[in-house]
Formats: C-alpha cells, sequence, structure tokens
C-alpha cells in the first residue's frame, strides 16, 4: 500500500511489495505512452491492451499522461480506442495542459501569447482562456514552447528568441531532450528549449511544467481526482522522478529505454516502488524483498549481495517469467543498500546475464 512522502524520499533501499494486485492497492494508473502502452511507432505494446482493460474492469481508473504536447487529447484518445484501449479526451493529461494552467496564472485573461509549438499547445491555451498568436510582433505577453514535431520551422525559434531578448517571461511544457519515433530517437522539445535559449544568451530559464517537475504532478491530480495515485512508466529520469516529487508510489515497467542495468544504476529519486516486465504487474500482488544479513536480499529464490566491486546473484539456474523478475528486484535491494544515497557503481554484468539480461 501507498505510504508517506517522506518513507518514500528516504527509505527507498529496496523495492516494495504489496500483498494484493497494484489494481486494487491504487485507485488511479497514471500511465505513460511511449513506451508502457505503445511502442515509438504507434503500435500496442504486448499485453498492454489486455492488462489494461483488466485492471478498468476491475474498478482501477486509467489516466493517460505525456510530456508530447503535440497531440491533443482527442487525438490521444482516438489513437488509445483504436489500439483497443477505450479512452475518452478526458483521461487524457498533457505537459501542454500542465504548462497553459501555468501560463494562465501569471497573465491576465484574455492574454495573447506567443506559441512555438503544435496543435496540442494551441489547443491547450485556449482551454484557458488565452489567446495563441505567432509573432512577437502581435502583441504577446508570454511565451510558450512545446513539441513541435520534425517540421517545425527554424523562424519559429526565431520569434520565441525576439519576444524573450524584449522581456517577455518563457515557459516550457517539458525540457526532454530526445522524443522516440519509428525511425529511431530524434531530438525533443528540450533541444529547441536549449537553442532559444543560446540565441538568447543563456539569461533567461523558462518555467517547465512537464515531468519530473510538480506542475505536471498537480496537473495530473486536479484533472482525475486520484486519491491514490500509481504512476507507471519507462523512464527513470521523468516518470520515476516525477512520482519521486509528487511523494506518490510508482511502477517500472522494462518495456521501454529502461533497462534492468540502469534500475540497479538508479540514484534515489529514480528508484520506484515497484518494478514488472510489463502492465500485467498492475494486476497481481509484489513479492516482498527481504534483508538476508551481510547486506544480502532474498526475494523468491534469488540472493543478492555485493561483493568487492560487483552484485553477486545466487539461486535456480533455468528461470524464466516471474522469477527472472525476482532476481531483478532482489539485485535493486543489494545495489540501492550500497550506493546508499548515490548511483549504484558495481558491476552487475555476471548477475544480470544468470537471468539472460
Amino acid at each position: 500500500m501507498a505510504r508517506d512522502g517522506q518513507e518514500r524520499r528516504t527509505e527507498r533501499s529496496r523495492p516494495g511489495g504489496s500483498a494484493v494486485a497494484l489494481s486494487e492497492a491504487y485507485d488511479t494508473a497514471l500511465l505513460d505512452l511511449d513506451g508502457v502502452v505503445y511502442f515509438a511507432g504507434g503500435a500496442a505494446i504486448p499485453h498492454a491492451v489486455e492488462a489494461l482493460g483488466t485492471a478498468r474492469d476491475g474498478g482501477m481508473r486509467l489516466a493517460y499522461v505525456t510530456n508530447n504536447a503535440l497531440r491533443t487529447p482527442d487525438a490521444v484518445a482516438a489513437h488509445l480506442t483504436e489500439l483497443g484501449v477505450p479512452a475518452e479526451p478526458d483521461d487524457v493529461v498533457t505537459s501542454a495542459q500542465a504548462v497553459a494552467r501555468l501560463v494562465a496564472e501569471d497573465v491576465p485573461a484574455g492574454a495573447r501569447v506567443l506559441v512555438v509549438g503544435g496543435e496540442g499547445l494551441r489547443v491547450a491555451l485556449r482551454e484557458r482562456g488565452l489567446v495563441p498568436v505567432e509573432s512577437a510582433d502581435d502583441e504577446p505577453v508570454a511565451v510558450v514552447q512545446g513539441y513541435g514535431g520534425p517540421d517545425m520551422a527554424w523562424g519559429r525559434f526565431a520569434e520565441a528568441a525576439y519576444a524573450i531578448g524584449r522581456g517577455l517571461p518563457w515557459y516550457a511544457s517539458n525540457t526532454d531532450l530526445t522524443i522516440p519515433g519509428a525511425r529511431g530517437i530524434g531530438p525533443g522539445n528540450g533541444a529547441a528549449v536549449e537553442v532559444v535559449r543560446i540565441a538568447t544568451g543563456g539569461r533567461v530559464e523558462p518555467k517547465v511544467a512537464g515531468k519530473p517537475r510538480p506542475p505536471m504532478h498537480r496537473e495530473t491530480v486536479l484533472r482525475t481526482g486520484a486519491r491514490r495515485p500509481l504512476v507507471v512508466g519507462d523512464r527513470l529520469d521523468t516518470d520515476i522522478e516525477g512520482a519521486f516529487h509528487g511523494g506518490v508510489d510508482s511502477l517500472l515497467v522494462l518495456t521501454g529505454v529502461t533497462d534492468a542495468a540502469a534500475l540497479l544504476a538508479a540514484v534515489p529519486e529514480h528508484r520506484p516502488t515497484y518494478v514488472s516486465a510489463d502492465l500485467r504487474g498492475l494486476l497481481v500482488g509484489q513479492p516482498e524483498v527481504v534483508a538476508d544479513g551481510d547486506g544480502a536480499f532474498r526475494c523468491g529464490g534469488w540472493r543478492a549481495s555485493a561483493r568487492g566491486d560487483a552484485l553477486v546473484l545466487e539461486g535456480a539456474e533455468d528461470v524464466g517469467g516471474s522469477e527472472v523478475l525476482d532476481g531483478v528486484r532482489a539485485l535493486c535491494g543489494a545495489a540501492w543498500t550500497w550506493a546508499g544515497a548515490g548511483a549504484c557503481g558495481l558491476d552487475a554484468g555476471k548477475a544480470l546475464a544468470r537471468l539472460g539480461l
């Protein structure tokens, strides 16, 4: 079950356990999309559709939370529904919505805002009663920047630089340096923010709304009404760190960018409460990771410890399925305890090889 934020911040020396399915322990799943529900090309990740349907039928609310400010909630909901995950626009929370709220809190109602981004950002600003404009000469009172897709014209960054150079406040939906796509990894909004920062002499910093910043968590809770939320993601530096700063529990799924080696090396703010191979982890309880003396930890049939400069894993020779994740969980306990507040620098190669990872 969820624990208070102070425990979560100071005692994450091992993954947590749950006697009941996570879909029963938490009322709302705050789900990232890329790498969690679907691949970068848009196709559903194996088991995602079925797992989400079962969790929803069991009473868990599903909310889809994305740092991508390009697509509107309507477009995201339509894509999910096409994949077999019925969703309404109200089920989707974007960084465009979070940054639009930030701007609306700082400027007068009906104010003009220079938009450097896509349609998702324009729709979110209009939702807040603001007027999107395209030029620094259109008398804007603020600049807001979000991902505008791979074909965004270079002149859009110039407009932002002109306006910021005149003293206008600057907002960014998020600062993810990269974004996954069907053909590979491309530059994200964070890379575009750096272009504008360089053009303005690095004298101004934008107010940022997206994960892992608190405004995104606030926007999500306000829109969903979640009382016991569980953040579900594949990225340590956005999804899991965002949960850490929001003081809520998290589930890392290993279907996206984070692999087991990165998980073992995680610093405290990047350590999830739970770990699962995929979204089926929502439908089951989570095994306890138990201290076994001398800095060793047990989970399932595995015992992990730190010896010299390496992590050591002892247990069954033939493993598969959930047994692999039990080994990863035990290794997390040994690695995170050994590292304390830092990142684990122990060699995990042989230990992970035993698990086929």
